[in-house]
């Protein structure tokens, strides 16, 4: 009796990570509406929108915010750190690099997230997950293999620090699976939302975007962010570090769809092969990890 809730835990967990990798996925369309504003404005009005939706859902709950945040801990704090230098790398990385080599060192997260969650609580790596990763960093090479090219150095340390900051973001909120790590996300957003107004304001350009493209970041904070990475944090209660984003890359499947199908782009014959040996991979593992 006693192991059916935990079984059960394992599948919703994981069916938790899939629904927060396709709502992530809509951040792409989103992006490609937002053309007016600069990357800073967009980082510093989706991270408003993400923070105002996990207080409304704070006080929803009649959650009391400050509470909140001790109960979160210092995983929570360096949560939302690591979330906020994931944001950030990337944004940067985009920014200095190509979009193709910042995706690709970006899908290195579930390895650093695999060595930290080995490191840090000692979670194993079963052979399944392992070929899983490999299968990712395969499909991701090869959708965007076309664009693969030399880059701004520091660009591309960027999009590393992205995935450094991803995996790390998920070892600490799976280390603190057992109180509400949600406040992680409104730390993050309050990292991020500081920083992106500095940057804003350095290159001369200022907050003063446009009213649309303001919307539209708020969505994306509100969608990508505040819905679907609070269903990882839900899911890391029964979901190993590296596991859920491994199955978080559903992201970079349903995004290139959702692009093609509003804007009409049709993709390669490369980004077709990828993108079907990563969802492959992603399906066989979260498959794998139910029944185990």
């Amino acid at each position: 009796m006693t192991t059916i809730p935990a079984d059960r835990g394992r599948v919703t967990g994981r069916l938790w990570v899939l629904c927060g990798g396709l709502c992530m996925s809509l951040g792409g369309p989103i992006i490609r509406l937002a053309d007016e504003s600069t990357a800073w404005q967009f980082l510093f009005y989706r991270s408003l929108g993400a923070g105002l939706a996990i207080l409304l859902y704070f006080l929803v709950t009649n959650r009391p915010i400050m509470a909140m945040l001790r109960h979160a801990g210092a995983s929570g704090a360096l949560g939302g750190l690591c979330l906020a230098v994931a944001f950030t790398g990337y944004v940067w990385g985009v920014m200095h690099s190509t979009v193709a080599n910042a995706l690709f060192l970006i899908s290195a997260a579930p390895l650093f997230a695999a060595f930290f969650g080995w490191w840090v609580l000692r979670e194993p790596v079963v052979r399944s997950m392992w070929f899983a990763m490999a299968g990712v960093i395969a499909g991701v090479a090869i959708m965007i293999g076309e664009g693969l090219a030399e880059a701004d150095l520091l660009g591309d340390l960027a999009a590393l620090a992205s995935a450094v900051g991803f995996a790390g973001f998920s070892v600490c909120i799976r280390r603190g699976r057992h109180s509400d790590m949600s406040p992680t996300i409104l730390i993050a957003a309050a990292i991020t939302a500081a920083f992106s107004a500095v940057m804003a304001a350095a290159s001369g350009t200022g907050l003063a975007a446009p009213l649309v493209d303001v919307g539209l970041a708020g969505a994306y904070g509100v969608l990508v962010i505040g819905a679907g990475i609070f269903m990882l944090t839900i899911a890391a209660r029964s979901v190993p570090a590296a596991e859920l984003l491994v199955l978080s890359m559903t992201e970079v499947v349903f995004a290139s769809l959702w692009v093609a199908l509003a804007f009409g782009e049709v993709p390669s014959v490369l980004t077709l092969a990828g993108g079907i040996i990563l969802l492959g991979s992603i399906a066989a593992q979260a498959i794998v990890g139910m029944r185990r």
